[in-house]
């Protein structure tokens, strides 16, 4: 370990915290402190906890204005809260996911079963119910979708109270093995010994080497130098997602415990796999609701890596807030390589050119190298 690594960040107790202040239960250990240190259920909201071994307490304790949120419970008991005064959501058979659900994902839930290929893991179970579910356009599935993305960035803002974000964004083209690829996970990495949150799209390329360069933070630097010489033998999510995400797992096996960061993928964009980097996934169906919230949580700022359609999309989502300052104080803006942001892809014309005169002109920036951002972020105040 590097004795210089600033401490990470601890996201639990933070998650704890303020739980506790919205009056939210996410565990069984947690509905057992709430009954015994008060007495009663009334007002709070009971989020994905298997209650069928507290009957008792449910029979007994008033559960005036709660809310049962996809909580397994003996049926007696169901009815019982219910005529209480409760408002009961029961748990919906047949999901892939849980609708409901009081935690992000971790890379383990989303990639369980690998050892039998992709294909049987929860992330691509849930991509093929998408895929079948808005084809036939049922308003239940549209509605369950709905429920899972709200739970999931409830999930999300109590993740990242108290924390200062810094997102990465990036294509998803980017290969292992690569300059580039190698940069990035570099500036992931000292985002991260900065103090910050690393924060990406959470799929392949870019968003996957940041996501490494932060989980690389608390090692020496020779770590992260061996973890991309691995990571090259498998250089892209094609045509194997199972190879390139278990060469992933590889690395975090050798080297345990790594740095934490946040991914923010989407089902959309089902071709794309979330890295297994990020230690929290926040995963939608709804792509307008993830670009939106991954951008608006970045509270530190945003570098913006080379990229194509969807960096471009990116980075004017986040102009626009920061152009009218519907957010507040505009925040940092930092575009990574002035051949491609200039030439291939002319964003920066385009954004300095919408900055001009106004507040966030002071907070945009151009760079030519990756090595350069963190400097450039500092300076426009990140």
């Amino acid at each position: 370990m590097d004795s210089t690594t600033p401490a990470q960040p601890d996201f639990r107790s933070r998650q704890s915290h303020h739980a506790a202040h919205d009056r939210e239960i996410e565990s069984l250990a947690e509905f057992d402190h709430v009954v015994s240190a008060h007495g009663t259920l009334a007002h709070y909201r009971v989020q994905a906890v298997d209650l069928t071994d507290r009957t008792d307490v449910l029979m007994s304790a008033d559960p005036t204005g709660a809310v049962f949120l996809g909580c397994p419970m003996a049926p007696g008991a169901a009815a019982r809260v219910a005529a209480a005064g409760a408002l009961v959501f029961p748990p919906i058979p047949g999901l892939p996911f849980d609708p409901y659900r009081a935690r992000v994902y971790s890379p383990d839930e989303l990639y369980a079963s690998l050892d039998e290929g992709y294909a049987s893991t929860p992330d691509a179970a849930s991509y093929d119910w998408f895929q079948q579910t808005r084809a036939d356009g049922d308003v239940f599935a549209s509605m369950l979708r709905a429920v899972h993305d709200d739970a999931v960035s409830d999930a999300l803002d109590e993740l990242l109270i108290g924390t200062g974000v810094v997102g990465v964004m990036g294509g998803h083209a980017m290969a292992r093995g690569t300059a580039a690829y190698a940069g990035a996970a570099r500036l992931g990495r000292e985002l991260a010994r900065a103090g910050f949150t690393v924060a990406t799209g959470g799929g392949p390329g870019a968003m996957e080497a940041a996501n490494l360069g932060a989980y690389a933070a608390p090692f020496d630097d020779g770590m992260l130098d061996e973890a991309l010489l691995l990571l090259a033998e498998v250089t892209s999510f094609t045509p194997s997602i199972t190879d390139w995400a278990r060469s992933a797992f590889e690395v975090r096996e050798r080297w345990p415990r790594g740095g934490a960061s946040v991914g923010i993928p989407t089902w959309f964009y089902g071709h794309e796999p979330p890295n297994a980097f990020a230690a929290h996934i926040a995963k939608y169906f709804a792509n307008a609701t993830r670009e939106d919230g991954l951008l608006a949580r970045c509270d530190a700022g945003v570098v913006f890596l080379p990229g194509a359609a969807g960096t471009v999309q990116e980075i004017f989502d986040n102009a626009t807030p920061n152009y009218y300052e519907s957010r507040g104080e505009p925040t940092p803006m930092v575009l990574v390589d002035k051949a491609h942001w200039t030439e291939r892809l002319p964003a920066w014309p385009l954004l300095d050119s919408l900055a001009g005169g106004r507040t966030m002109q002071s907070r945009i920036a151009l760079v030519d190298r990756i090595e350069e951002a963190p400097a450039a972020l500092k300076r426009l105040g990140g």
